[in-house]
């Protein structure tokens, strides 16, 4: 936990926020069976607005690297290494953590039936089931994609960067083309790598593919990559209007580049397809350029603050809003005739869908865990507190 750092670009903070409260937003309805077509993920091929919140992110977390590392003057050292590995593991093990949490809190639903059973042997039971525990996840892909971007700029030449990640999404291309890629089965070759390494009971249940797997963890490394070379990008300018300007030429040039690619390579989130890399990290410069030109250049900020309380200190709202997700959904109350409900269910079920409507009241439903977050991260805000990981 530290206190106000040395300094911030507002931009970049309140885009982080947008984000942080989308994934927010779209990850927790009310009921998954009513869900707004934009806050939704495309089946497969496509993108939706839903399918930007992530890769915005993992751009954002390209140019923080930057912006980070440039104590370090880019150069290698022990210390720097250190600092780096230990941030992967600590946010790989909190994702980890959240996955445990909530297997151990639908494992101690489960065991209820066994009315022999202690509430001691119970709890253990609970705790100690890591039969389908999923291995990867959002912050696991975080962890990897942080710590291969960082290594890579405190010991690649940054000029040798645009080309590493041109090799690496040309060599994705072609290991989707000839390994059945763009396949919705468990033919495709993401699919076979990721059962055989990770096992079927430690993945993600989607047709067989696991949407933050093993190997299409490298061109979500070359995702922020990108961003990190944006960073490069944003913070050797000096003239706010010429950081606008580049920002927004390069990220044009990315998303059409990338949509006009599309009719070869499909845009698939699911396997983090390089047209999805560029499509999406173009998207999300452009997105920065205009938020630069809004708060920077015309100097309107106040519409902003709500989301700066998430973006001044993103991995702990995230977190924040996935334990209070997992309580919501556990925590059991009466609700007639010797049932019970989850907590959630109950409030969306019993309060909000009648009061709203199905779909509505589904989308007020994730509104009011968005608030409860923002909250708490207001109060950290106002006292100018930032938990660092």
């Amino acid at each position: 936990m530290s206190h106000q750092p040395t300094q911030r670009l507002l931009a970049l903070d309140i885009l982080r926020g947008i984000t942080i409260a989308g994934m927010i937003t779209v990850n927790n309805p009310g009921s998954w069976l009513y869900v707004y077509a934009p806050l939704g993920h495309a089946e497969w091929n496509g993108l939706t607005p839903t399918d930007l919140v992530f890769p915005f992110f993992m751009f954002i977390m390209g140019i923080s690297t930057y912006i980070s590392l440039r104590k370090y003057q880019f150069t290698y050292s022990a210390s720097a290494a250190r600092k780096i590995v230990r941030r992967t593991a600590v946010i790989f093990a909190i994702g980890l953590a959240i996955a445990w949490f909530g297997l151990s809190c639908r494992t101690w639903h489960a065991l209820a039936e066994e009315a022999d059973l202690s509430f001691a042997s119970r709890l253990w039971r609970a705790v100690t089931n890591f039969d389908h525990l999923r291995i990867l996840g959002v912050m696991p892909r975080l962890a990897l994609c942080y710590g291969a971007t960082a290594l890579i700029a405190i010991t690649v030449p940054h000029r040798r960067i645009p080309f590493l990640i041109g090799a690496t999404l040309a060599g994705y291309t072609v290991l989707l083309f000839l390994g059945n890629g763009f396949a919705y089965d468990e033919t495709n070759v993401l699919s076979v790598v990721d059962r055989a390494v990770l096992g079927p009971d430690h993945m993600y249940k989607d047709n067989g593919i696991e949407p933050e797997g093993l190997l299409s963890t490298l061109p979500a490394i070359a995702h922020v990559l990108v961003g990190f070379c944006c960073g490069a990008l944003l913070i050797g300018v000096t003239d706010v209007k010429d950081k606008m300007l580049r920002l927004f030429l390069v990220g044009t040039a990315m998303a059409l580049g990338g949509w006009l690619l599309s009719y070869g390579c499909p845009i698939n989130k699911k396997i983090w397809s390089p047209t999805f890399v560029l499509t999406t990290c173009g998207m999300a410069a452009s997105l920065l350029a205009l938020l630069v030109w809004i708060i920077d250049v015309r100097g309107h900020r106040r519409w902003c603050r709500f989301f700066e309380s998430f973006g001044v200190n993103p991995l702990f709202m995230y977190v924040l809003a996935a334990v209070f997700a997992i309580l919501l959904g556990n925590i059991r109350i009466p609700h007639g005739d010797g049932e019970s409900v989850s907590l959630g269910g109950y409030i969306y079920g019993d309060v909000l869908r009648p009061l709203l409507g199905e779909y509505p009241g589904s989308l007020a439903y994730a509104l009011l865990l968005v608030c409860s977050c923002w909250c708490i991260g207001y109060v950290l805000y106002k006292r100018n507190i930032y938990i660092k990981i």
